[in-house]
């Protein structure tokens, strides 16, 4: 089971690696070491898309992020996706994310883009975290403002895992697609006065502005936050396949701080944050503080 996943994220990653060029099912098998019929049959298995679907939808979803962010031309969006005519390239991309290419440059609006979730993940959730070899984490005091976050609700997830169950995972192509504070989208753990009844302590969304007036997408919700400081802990760049070990080890951190060390105490009135793991830069989670209480002030 662990070779065949393996031989599905070796596709995946050479598919992210070339992009830019013709790739075929022959060049796959290479690099998963099976057959072609069989590697088409994993890759299917596993991801849910055949190859040529899954690089269809990955190359759509980067044309989209050119024609919003650079500017880029429709005609030439269309041509370095692969496509042979913009006509092709229009009617892909009104299938996929239910707009023109031209009217989406223009008017860019929250749309699902495809994020392609390496396979190894299934798997290294189901494996245990050593507990011994914990990594060093980097902490600071950082401030946000009061600020809106457009928001998708759950049902009673109260992490990453039971919310894709219940929501789906192309809910973070949605968001990746909206402009954010931060600049990137965000996970939540809600405290009770920001949930509906029926609705998860984990959510997922955006932080905008509290003048912004962009578009909300179908099925989420908007809440306002205060201004607020937070503690923000980051581990040490990790390797992919150890995410799991980096994400315990800032959470293990943040349970074992306190932070009246320097002069604060832990505010849960506000919603904890977490940032999507990248390796490069470490797992990063936002827990709210708040000035420790002078014994003259209570």
């Amino acid at each position: 089971m662990k070779e065949q996943i393996a031989a599905v994220q070796r596709m995946q990653d050479y598919i992210s690696e070339h992009m830019a060029q013709e790739i075929t099912m022959s060049e796959l098998a290479k690099v998963s070491y099976f057959s072609p019929w069989h590697s088409y049959r994993l890759f299917k298995e596993y991801v849910g898309l055949t190859p040529a679907e899954y690089i269809r939808k990955l190359r759509l979803s980067r044309s989209a992020v050119r024609l919003k962010k650079e500017g880029c031309p429709v005609l030439q969006a269309a041509y370095d996706a692969g496509f042979g005519s913009v006509d092709g390239y229009t009617r892909a991309f009104s299938r996929e994310f239910g707009c023109h290419p031209g009217e989406y440059a223009r008017d860019p609006v929250p749309i699902a883009l495809f994020i392609p979730y390496g396979v190894k993940f299934r798997q290294l959730r189901k494996e245990q975290v050593d507990m011994e070899n914990l990594q060093s984490v980097f902490v600071q005091v950082l401030r946000k403002p009061e600020r809106k976050v457009i928001i998708k609700r759950g049902v009673r997830a109260e992490d990453y895992f039971a919310y894709c169950e219940e929501v789906s995972c192309d809910v973070w192509g949605m968001l990746t697609s909206m402009d954010s504070l931060c600049g990137e989208p965000v996970c939540l753990w809600l405290p009770e006065p920001y949930r509906t009844p029926g609705t998860s302590v984990y959510v997922q969304g955006v932080e905008v502005s509290l003048d912004d007036n962009g578009k909300i997408p179908d099925g989420f919700d908007v809440i306002t936050l205060p201004a607020a400081e937070y503690l923000a802990v980051q581990g040490e760049p990790f390797k992919e396949e150890e995410y799991a070990q980096a994400i315990l080890s800032v959470q293990y951190a943040i349970e074992r701080y306190d932070p009246a060390v320097i002069g604060y105490e832990w505010d849960d009135t506000n919603p904890r944050i977490q940032l999507e793991p990248r390796g490069e830069r470490g797992y990063i989670e936002l827990r709210a503080i708040r000035k420790k209480a002078t014994g003259l002030n209570q």
